[in-house]
């Protein structure tokens, strides 16, 4: 997350930026579709209440984005190791 912060500052010409936040132009092969990077960064905003907001827009403002980063870095700590 601390990196994809870091990269939606970015501009469209970094290839960074454009594999992050691109779709595919090619056909894709059947069956479920693959995740992209901006579906599991949607999903951890569901995860930690933070639903519809805009993440590239969230976080050009660098302290919303750490409290953000923080919330989902707790939400992944497994329980037996919160209790330490």
């Amino acid at each position: 997350m601390r990196w994809v912060g870091h990269v939606a500052l970015w501009d469209l010409r970094r290839r960074a930026y454009r594999v992050l936040v691109g779709k595919p132009e090619e056909k894709r092969p059947h069956g479920r579709p693959r995740c992209r990077w901006e579906d599991i960064i949607k999903t951890d905003l569901q995860g930690v209440g933070w639903v519809g907001m805009d993440w590239i827009n969230l976080a050009q403002d660098r302290d919303r984005w750490l409290a953000l980063v923080n919330a989902v870095m707790y939400l992944r700590v497994p329980q037996n190791l919160e209790k330490s």
